[in-house]
């Protein structure tokens, strides 16, 4: 397959299924053809146990892949890619909706490790042109399911680690009634746990203090279209710069919101309302965890790495 033959790659992750397809220039960077998503909480029940994925989240996720392939087929890709992060991978029946994918989309579904995960979404940092490479940084990606934290030198990584804490995950479990405000002892709970989590994780937090912090994922999208969408810009055009503290002040004023109120918010999904304020949480204990005072948004996530593997490196 030519450089020039575009590729579609779907990533089915624990809130929604997204969709890119992208090709290659001469000089080896990656263009944008079309990107689409769909809301579909596949991730729903991850607190259970054992954690299962439910039927009617199947049935959406089937219905959202059969609508984004269809999407794809104009651009007539040489290589479609179907991939299922932390939801799936964690669920006890993730090989049967594997095979229902299959049957279904006449596709293979691969389901990544966490390590897996986290390199394609390096490499697909190092595709987004507003990213000058430092000596050092982290990468942060929060999901639905997972969080992964990586350190990157020299665009290599050398420290990769996927932990349990992602938005839905953490939601089911330590908020009683997502659809009210949430109580202090709640906040506090999961606080703790996520900060005990990172320090039991073994990931070494050692970074000079001047390192940058990179974040990719649904989280830090949703905050920056909020931010872009009160400001009347676009989301490409707005700063992407995240400031710790602006995180948690929002963090604070959607905890003490009830889900109706917080679906006010013009740029925030609906379907992201009841784990959105769970989210932030977990973006400041991260953050404080490495010392930053402010995170870097990236757009070029999971979907651009593997497109970047698909186009420049034929794997």
């Amino acid at each position: 397959m030519s450089a020039s033959s575009p590729v579609a790659v779907i990533d089915i992750g624990s809130n929604s299924i997204k969709l890119l397809v992208a090709t290659a220039t001469r000089d080896g960077s990656l263009v944008s053809l079309a990107e689409s998503t769909k809301e579909t909480r596949i991730g729903a029940g991850l607190g259970g146990s054992p954690p299962q994925l439910q039927p009617a989240a199947i049935e959406r996720a089937i219905e959202s892949l059969k609508e984004l392939l269809c999407e794809a087929g104009p651009f007539q890709p040489g290589k479609v890619c179907i991939v299922a992060t932390s939801a799936v991978r964690d669920a006890s029946n993730g090989d049967d909706f594997a095979e229902q994918v299959d049957e279904a989309t006449n596709h293979e579904l691969q389901i990544l490790s966490g390590a897996e995960e986290a390199a394609a979404i390096a490499r697909g940092v190092c595709c987004d042109p507003r990213i000058t490479p430092t000596e050092s940084s982290y990468l942060f990606d929060l999901g639905g399911g997972s969080l992964e934290l990586l350190t990157v030198r020299s665009k290599q990584v050398e420290q990769v680690i996927s932990l349990p804490l992602g938005s839905v995950r953490l939601t089911e479990k330590f908020i009683s009634d997502p659809a009210a405000p949430l109580p202090a002892a709640d906040v506090a709970s999961l606080r703790t746990h996520v900060r005990r989590a990172l320090q039991d994780s073994g990931f070494r937090f050692d970074l000079a203090p001047s390192a940058a912090a990179v974040v990719t994922g649904g989280t830090a999208t949703t905050w920056r279209a909020i931010q872009a969408t009160q400001a009347g810009i676009e989301l490409n055009a707005s700063d992407p710069t995240l400031p710790v503290g602006e995180i948690e002040a929002w963090a604070i004023r959607f905890s003490n919101q009830s889900m109706e109120e917080r679906r006010q918010t013009v740029g925030l999904s609906a379907a992201r309302a009841d784990v959105f304020p769970v989210a932030l949480w977990t973006l400041v204990e991260v953050a404080q965890a490495a010392g930053a005072r402010s995170l870097h948004h990236s757009l070029c996530n999971l979907r651009f790495g593997l497109a970047a593997r698909l186009l420049l490196d034929g794997s």
